[in-house]
């Protein structure tokens, strides 16, 4: 991903594609998300600015682009260990392929900003106006557990979430079907009875490949992947996430 997504402080308005139709004839019964459609992360790669200025931008594409390939190889090549360490040794790559001094300071400074996302801005009363209408609710996602702790924490969230489906359970990443099979055990139901909520392109794909109705909220307007599988609804902020699931 590059520097207008992740770095950028403005939330782009993509365009909104919600078929109440659609959404009508269908049956959810409960909610996935993907724990960046939840948390903010722009935090964090400002920081990356302040800790490298005038650098900080290419220290986050190369830094994000590794981490989800990372992810991705270890669980190609069964070698998992949790998202916080994957995120460790990305960031430590991206520091000497732009030939940048990580101290341990800034390493650890850019860490911690994991363990202290909030959500943003639209998401707790779009979760809260869900949780109303009985629909279970769960983040399913590459973060650890404290990760997703924390974040439910520091956005005030506690109680609102029936299930933590982190990708630790199953020692493997999405978009490895067994990272999305965590929510059918989990709520106990069909594939097209939960609705997955995605903020990466690559995401909606794997989730809408594995069966779930899938809205990929596009915050930051950025082409869709070219893989011959499109999510069911495009949006740019939660707001239109109610109307996705039929309420």
């Amino acid at each position: 991903m590059n520097r207008r997504t992740f770095v950028g402080m403005t939330i782009a308005g993509a365009a909104t594609s919600v078929n109440p139709a659609w959404a009508s004839s269908r049956r959810i019964k409960a909610v996935a998300f993907d724990g960046l459609a939840l948390f903010d992360p722009r935090p964090i790669f400002s920081l990356a600015e302040t800790l490298f200025p005038g650098r900080g931008a290419q220290l986050v594409s190369v830094w994000r682009s590794r981490q989800f390939e990372y992810t991705w190889l270890r669980t190609m090549t069964n070698s998992y260990v949790d998202f916080l360490t994957v995120t460790e040794d990305a960031l430590v790559f991206a520091a000497a392929a732009e030939k940048l001094e990580l101290t341990n300071e800034k390493r650890a400074q850019l860490l911690s900003g994991f363990l202290n996302m909030k959500s943003w801005p639209d998401v707790v009363p779009v979760l809260k106006n869900l949780k109303k209408q009985d629909l279970a609710l769960a983040p399913l996602t590459n973060f650890s557990v404290p990760m997703l702790e924390a974040g439910i924490k520091n956005s005030g969230l506690e109680g609102v979430f029936d299930h933590l489906l982190s990708t630790d359970r199953v020692k493997v990443y999405k978009p490895d079907p067994r990272s999305y099979q965590m929510a059918t055990d989990a709520f106990g139901l069909a594939r097209d009875e939960i609705a997955f909520v995605a903020f990466g392109s690559w995401d909606a794909v794997g989730a809408k490949t594995y069966g779930f109705p899938t809205i990929w909220i596009n915050r930051m307007a950025v082409p869709a992947e070219q893989l011959g599988v499109t999510p069911d609804a495009t949006a740019s902020t939660f707001e239109a996430l109610p109307a996705f699931v039929g309420i």
